[in-house]
């Protein structure tokens, strides 16, 4: 099922201007995640900005990266480890936008497990997901060995102990942790991203040949689905309604608490690392610690330049 936006944009003059169809694909199934870009779709963002949008429905059998090499989708979500290694592979694309700035990336163990540090992880039996570069950076930065399990897109093996520790993100598992009984203060939690491993998970990619045709177009994408995630905040009763109501009519299971977790995590995801920073950049420090980590992993063998890597249309003017 995909949402289409059909409309037309009024000169100054008053005369229609014709919008440029886009179609995005968004990393998952539809979610708070992705609130920003259903809100600025329903709310007539993006056709303000020239755009007639289309939200290709997503989910675990679908894979966005795939999406935009065979040309169903003009934009995709992807974190940067995975844009990464498209461009290692030959892909080349283009982050348009940052979305995620703090990696939401945590392990997850509980206290009675006796996992209290890093080095604790030793022989444990860990829950990862496939192709999981950060959990695997958080591994060898600590020279640990585990038994890699891996993980579904449910934490139901942790729930019932068949695991010592976990995979999860700060907006979506670790709550699904906590809904399921098990209380905060019976956790010990890792946050990747303190331990050094920042590998920012959602971006905004088009592959690198389609930017060049048109990159004011890519820009104008950018700064819609940015004003969107504004909209999303300033107005969240709003925005969940939207993200539901999709959901629904997806026929995929929604709770409201949850997506409200998840949406306030997002807010707190998106803010800039630095004050003064602006939201959807890039940070070249995060980019180049992500690709040093793939080059020392041997998961690539090249880095492209920053400058070459992102879009250079501001998405903030």
């Amino acid at each position: 099922m995909i949402l289409v936006l059909i409309s037309i944009l009024l000169t100054p003059d008053g005369e229609a201007a014709e919008l440029k169809k886009a179609t995005l694909m968004p990393l998952w199934s539809t979610q708070a995640q992705f609130a920003g870009y259903y809100v600025a779709l329903d709310k007539g963002i993006y056709a303000r900005h020239g755009i007639d949008l289309t939200i290709l429905k997503g989910g675990p059998s679908v894979s966005p990266s795939e999406h935009l090499q065979n040309g169903k989708a003009d934009f995709a979500v992807l974190s940067l480890a995975a844009a990464l290694q498209q461009n290692g592979a030959g892909n080349r694309l283009v982050n348009v936008a940052q979305i995620i700035q703090k990696s939401s990336m945590m392990l997850i163990a509980r206290k009675t497990s006796g996992i209290r540090t890093p080095a604790d992880f030793q022989g444990r039996k860990v829950g990862v997901w496939n192709g999981d570069l950060a959990t695997n950076a958080f591994f060898t930065k600590y020279q640990v060995r585990v038994q890699q399990i891996p993980q579904s897109y449910t934490v139901n093996l942790f729930l019932r102990g068949g695991i010592d520790a976990v995979s999860a993100q700060w907006h979506n598992e670790y709550h699904t942790i906590l809904n399921s009984g098990i209380k905060a203060d019976e956790l010990n939690i890792f946050f990747l991203d303190d331990h050094g491993i920042r590998f920012p998970e959602d971006g905004l990619y088009i592959l690198e040949r389609n930017y060049r045709k048109d990159p004011a177009f890519a820009a104008s994408f950018a700064k819609a689905s940015l004003e969107g995630w504004r909209y999303a905040f300033d107005h969240p009763d709003e925005a969940l309604d939207i993200v539901i109501r999709t959901m629904k009519k997806e026929h995929l299971p929604a709770n409201r608490l949850h997506q409200k977790w998840m949406l306030e995590k997002m807010r707190d995801q998106m803010k800039p690392r630095k004050n003064g920073g602006e939201m959807g950049q890039l940070s070249p420090s995060d980019y180049e610690a992500v690709g040093l980590a793939l080059r020392t992993r041997g998961v690539i063998t090249t880095v492209p330049g920053f400058e070459d890597f992102i879009g250079r249309h501001d998405a903030q003017q």
